[in-house]
């Protein structure tokens, strides 16, 4: 590849990094506030709404998430976008697993720290968000960084329903120029993602004290 190709791969790889950045902040935006609820959905002491959030919650853990993208875009054929369905189909994937991270955080919090806000005369409201939630956050950060970095990646499994995001324009121009190296400028700037999610996840495990 000549330099003048380099340049032109760099630019179109970028303008597709937008796409990947706007699938990413999209999941996450819709996937976070969702996983919380399913979180108390499986924890309910309603029996059938436990069990229908478990099987739920099964499926979308067992199952890969290209048939899952597959399935929201041939098999429902909703009445939205490549992008848009993408965007469904990687909130509610990514919503189970949060929502397993959520339970585990919230069940990890001593009962003795209810049942003390509770003598307090704390609502149940002020015990969530005052007691448990701040004693939650801690407890999950370090496996959503994971999950975030592996969402950086996973997106590249939008090109399987034709979303031009970076995979996708990478392998496309390393067909046009017979060259690896429209995957290395891809794999580069997965990386640069990578590297800001991890980032900002150690600047705020620091603030929270995991580090002295």
């Amino acid at each position: 590849m000549s330099w003048d190709n380099v340049l032109n791969t760099t630019e179109q790889i970028a303008q597709a990094s937008l796409q990947t950045i706007s699938l990413f902040s999209l999941t996450l935006i819709f996937s976070l506030p969702l996983g919380l609820l399913m979180a108390f959905c499986r924890m309910s002491r309603i029996r059938p709404l436990s069990l229908l959030m478990r099987g739920y919650l099964l499926i979308m853990r067992g199952t890969p998430l290209m048939l899952q993208l597959i399935f929201f875009m041939y098999g429902l054929n909703l009445p939205f976008s490549r992008f848009q369905v993408a965007v469904v189909a990687f909130s509610l994937n990514y919503a189970a697993y949060f929502a397993e991270i959520y339970r585990s955080g919230i069940e990890g919090v001593p009962v003795g720290q209810s049942e003390a806000a509770n003598v307090l005369g704390f609502s149940k409201g002020q015990t969530f968000f005052r007691i448990i939630l701040p004693q939650v956050i801690k407890k999950i950060l370090p496996p959503m960084g994971n999950e975030f970095m592996t969402l950086v990646k996973d997106t590249s499994l939008a090109q399987i329903i034709g979303v031009a995001e970076i995979s996708l324009i990478g392998y496309q121009l390393q067909q046009t120029f017979v060259s690896m190296i429209p995957i290395v400028i891809a794999g580069v700037f997965y990386l640069l993602m990578n590297s800001v999610v991890s980032r900002g996840f150690s600047m705020a495990e620091k603030r929270l004290g995991y580090y002295r």
